[in-house]
């Protein structure tokens, strides 16, 4: 076994070894990070995804709808009235050439939703079809619609 240990393979796995002591360290390292702010935060967390009174209803949910509707009757739904201004903006019809940078109007709204949006939203809407059949793609619809207003107060 010595002899496996100082030569070829044995010799690469025995020298990795200080290495994945250390992986295994960081791990811990992390799980004492994880506890010390789960400690401080997880009141907080557990208020927030609180379910409302007699439901299974996190009020949270209620507050983004309630707030998504403000928004949407502050602005005079401006989700609707600014759609075809967005899309010039996107289209470059405001664009001057000789303005400064490098990106895109185009450009900026593709990696502004390529992290707004994400892969779990697209797996989601596969997910919410499939379980709550085409009656989801309504509330999707409207959500999405609520959300865009949430989203315009955000940028603004």
């Amino acid at each position: 076994m010595k002899k496996f240990l100082t030569t070829g393979a044995g010799a690469a796995a025995a020298s990795a070894l200080p290495m994945v002591a250390a992986a295994q360290e960081t791990v811990g390292m992390d799980q004492r990070i994880n506890d010390i702010f789960a400690g401080s935060t997880g009141w907080f967390v557990n208020l927030i995804f609180m379910s409302l009174p007699g439901t299974n209803f996190p009020w949270i949910v209620l507050w983004l709808v309630v707030a998504a509707t403000v928004f949407t009757l502050y602005f005079g739904f401006i989700q609707v009235k600014a759609f075809w201004h967005a899309i010039s903006l996107v289209k470059g019809d405001y664009s001057d050439p000789d303005d400064a940078g490098e990106v895109s109007h185009f450009q900026a709204l593709a990696t502004a939703l390529s992290g707004t949006v994400g892969l779990g939203n697209i797996a989601g809407v596969a997910v919410a079809v499939g379980i709550g059949g085409p009656g989801a793609t309504f509330w999707m619809i409207l959500a999405g619609l609520l959300g865009m207003a949430s989203k315009f107060t955000e940028c603004t």
